[in-house]
Formats: structure tokens, sequence, C-alpha cells
């Protein structure tokens, strides 16, 4: 029984990190290489804006904005899923070669394969998913003991090992590429945010649409997931079809994120973090705070980077690890 006093204090915290999305959105929407006043934005938004203002607005910042959202929120709740399956802190797409395997996918697919534009946009997402749950898979195995079953401190340090190698494997790509997709390859690596039209919104939304809600649905098997296998097994829980149905929807999550921002890592480790420290463990308390937290932090992180300097910033992927590198460092030392 969730207390009265927590329930209160989850919907405060909802409400505080709403109003600091929208205030993020809107700093975001006014600041850039071109200048827009914050008094046009509401006119402009209903519009009563000149075409420059419409087309800064619905052209350029806000498809860019929400698709970062959406990708901060997905990575969040992803890493939130692979911490609670795995029963270790330290889980995160980004980290454990998740991200890394759904890259390598879209490389080959974008490199060796015939592209057309009209479907570039919605088969990348497919190609990262289908080169997550190959990495995801690989991970599983090298981390699985038969004696003593699945090792979630194995988990980390093997995923670290898988995240490398298919890095490595990404360099071999692009030294064999052309040069002008060379460029998107990197871009892709540094975490920038590349997919910035309103089709990447379409192409990313069915797979949020269907896995934020079952996410939120499997709280309290999560709950279940994060107490020790015998514990689980005693009250009941099938543990590996929940664990393997909530593997795939966090896999799904995290390629349809990176698909349109590239490799971001951290966002997956902290949001859900920080939402634990503000309203405790309980999935049903924490998953609505952390996928707030990941979509705000991802957001603030893209558009510092931005504007931070000329002419085209630093990319969001390279500002969420500024920050969040040292927390998985004091996360790593606290475990010990």
């Amino acid at each position: 029984m969730i207390s009265t006093a927590l329930l209160r204090k989850q919907k405060w915290t909802i409400v505080v990190l709403a109003v600091l999305i929208f205030l993020t959105i809107g700093i975001s929407l006014s600041v850039g290489s071109a200048a827009f006043a914050p008094s046009r934005l509401l006119p402009t938004l209903f519009g009563n804006g000149s075409f420059t203002e419409e087309f800064i607005l619905y052209s350029v910042r806000l498809p860019r904005i929400i698709v970062t959202l959406l990708a901060g929120i997905a990575l969040s709740l992803s890493g939130a899923i692979l911490q609670g399956i795995t029963r270790n802190d330290l889980a995160d797409p980004g980290i454990i070669g998740i991200n890394a395997g759904a890259g390598v996918a879209v490389a080959i697919f974008f490199l060796f394969f015939p592209i057309d534009a009209g479907s570039f946009i919605y088969m990348i997402p497919v190609c990262a998913f289908i080169g997550a749950v190959g990495s995801a898979l690989l991970i599983y195995i090298f981390s699985y003991d038969k004696n003593l079953g699945f090792q979630p401190t194995r988990l980390v340090l093997v995923g670290v090992g898988f995240s490398m190698a298919l890095s490595g494997i990404m360099v071999v790509l692009i030294n064999s590429a052309e040069r002008e997709k060379v460029e998107f390859i990197s871009k892709w690596l540094a975490g920038n945010v590349w997919g910035t039209d309103w089709p990447y919104i379409i192409a990313m939304l069915p797979w949020l649409i269907i896995c934020i809600p079952f996410t939120l649905y499997k709280a309290n098997k999560l709950d279940v997931l994060t107490f020790s296998e015998p514990v689980a097994v005693g009250i009941g829980a099938s543990i590996q079809k929940e664990r393997i149905s909530l593997a795939i929807v966090a896999v799904a999550m995290a390629a349809a994120a990176v698909s349109a921002t590239g490799s971001i890592s951290f966002i997956g480790l902290m949001g859900p973090h920080i939402a634990k420290a503000l309203v405790g463990p309980r999935h049903k308390l924490y998953l609505p705070i952390a996928l707030l937290v990941g979509g705000l932090f991802l957001l603030a992180a893209d558009t510092i980077g931005k504007n931070i300097l000329d002419p085209d910033g630093i990319p969001a992927g390279i500002m969420a690890a500024i920050i969040g590198a040292p927390y998985f460092m004091y996360l790593l030392f606290k475990k010990k």
C-alpha cells in the first residue's frame, strides 16, 4: 500500500517537472542562430506570426524539440526497465551496448543497402531494433551462468565490452564508407540529434504509444522482478516470461530513440536514479517521474549544446556524457 504522502509528493513532482519541461521548451524555441523574441512565441503558435517566424518555429525548432523530448522519455524508461529486470542499478541501454548494436545495424543499412528517401525514415527504427535485439541477446547469453543463472553484475561488464567491440566495428565501417556517408555516421556516434523533421516524430510515435503504456502497466511486475529469483517465484511470478517481454519493450524504446538522436548514453542511467531519489523505489511511483526527468535532461542537454558553441554546437550525446559520466563513476564506486 502506497502512503497518501508519497502519492501527493509524486503528483507535485510531476507538476514541477512538467513546468520545467515547458520552460525549457520555451527557452529552446527562443534561442538559436536566428533571432526569435520570446514575446512572439504565443502569437506564432496560434498562427499570428510572420512567415519567417512560423518557418523557424514549425519547421526548424519545434520538430527537434519534440524528437529530443520523446527520445529522452524513451531512453529513461528503457533504463528503468533494464535496471529492474537485471537487478543492477548500473544498467543503461547506452552503457551495456544495446545502443551500439542499434548503431551498427543502422550503419550497415545506410552504407550497404539501396535507400529510398520515402522509406528511409521509417526503416531506421526497424533496423535499429534488429541490431539492438541481436546485441541484447548476445549480452544476455554471455551474462548467463549455467550453475548460478543470470548474473546482473556480469551483464554490465559484458555489456561494456560489447559496446567497445561494436564501436570498433563502427570504425571499420566508417573507414570503408564514402565521405558523404561518413559524416552521417560520425554525427550518429556523437549523439547529434539529426532526425529533426516531422516524419521522424511520426516514425517514433507508434513504438512509444505501445511501449510506454505497457511499461506503466507492468510497474508492479517490475517490483516483483527486483526481488531475488526464489522470492519472485514464490510470489507466483513467471520470471522468464516477464523478463523477455519487458526486455523487448526496453530494446524497442532504446532503438526508436537512437534512430533519430544517435548514440546517447547515461539518460537511461540518470533518469531512474533521480526519480527513485525523489519518490522511492516503487515502480508505480517513480516510472512517471523517470520519463519526465529523462525528457527534461536530454532536452536541456540539447538546448545547451546547440547554443554553447558556434556554428554547430556540441552534440546532445556529448553533453549528456559530460554530465552523466561522473554520475556513473559515483554509482560504480558506491556499489563497491
